[in-house]
């Protein structure tokens, strides 16, 4: 195989593609070649072929990653010949049939409840006044406070999606658990992450640990890339 020089990064919900810049910068700083799906969050199906498209113009293997939802849409996506591993950032793993939605159906006791407000006309939006605590509680106050304002609706249907296809049962897979996340319990990380069979890192961090500590998630995609490639 040759050497995977391309990383795509696919985001979660509530959020779009900015908020992985710091993690572009580090990555590109190393002569990783970056590209951001902006997923509209519409469907899971619309997602996946967001994230296709731009799998369709690379000219190599690329490390698939995502963050929160970003990781059904890369667990369905990465089936495309390009993808050569995945990289799950505090992620749903979904299994065949499952969706966004019945993974959260039954959440550990005594789990954070994420402050999601009822859907409107199909969309979901986090309570403003309760984002930070919930998404970015590392995250500088003013920084948390723009990504509470700047939410992007997220699809009802994007949640219901459900999986055909997992590429981790055919490709190799990284996983990133956030252990202060208070969206996805860090057990349900831990129970998903061992499920897909991934190499499994963890660091202290909120759901937006992306955001927050970027050198640590660059550094565990670099970790898929060298490792998809048979380096240790």
């Amino acid at each position: 195989m040759a050497p995977i020089k391309n990383i795509v990064l696919v985001h979660g919900g509530f959020v779009d593609g900015s908020g992985w810049q710091g993690v572009y910068d580090h990555l590109s700083a190393d002569g990783y070649q970056l590209a951001v799906v902006q997923n509209p969050t519409l469907s899971l199906a619309g997602d996946i072929a967001a994230t296709r498209q731009v799998l369709d113009t690379l000219d190599g293997p690329a490390v698939l990653v995502g963050h929160s939802y970003g990781g059904a849409v890369i667990t369905e996506a990465g089936n495309h010949p390009n993808v050569a591993a995945l990289a799950y950032i505090a992620a749903f793993a979904p299994d065949k049939g499952e969706s966004v939605s019945t993974l959260i159906a039954d959440p550990p006791p005594g789990a954070p409840v994420p402050p999601i407000l009822p859907p409107q006309d199909g969309f979901l939006f986090l309570d403003r006044a309760r984002f930070a605590a919930a998404f970015a509680a590392d995250v500088p106050e003013q920084q948390a406070a723009f990504m509470a304002d700047s939410q992007v609706p997220w699809g009802v249907e994007a949640l219901e999606g459900a999986v055909s296809e997992p590429a981790w049962q055919t490709k190799p897979a990284w996983y990133l658990v956030a252990t202060d996340d208070r969206m996805i319990p860090p057990p349900a990380q831990r129970a998903m992450s061992e499920r897909a069979g991934a190499t499994v890192s963890e660091t202290p961090g909120s759901h937006a640990v992306y955001v927050s500590r970027p050198a640590v998630v660059a550094a565990v995609i670099a970790q898929a890339a060298q490792g998809a490639n048979g380096q240790p």
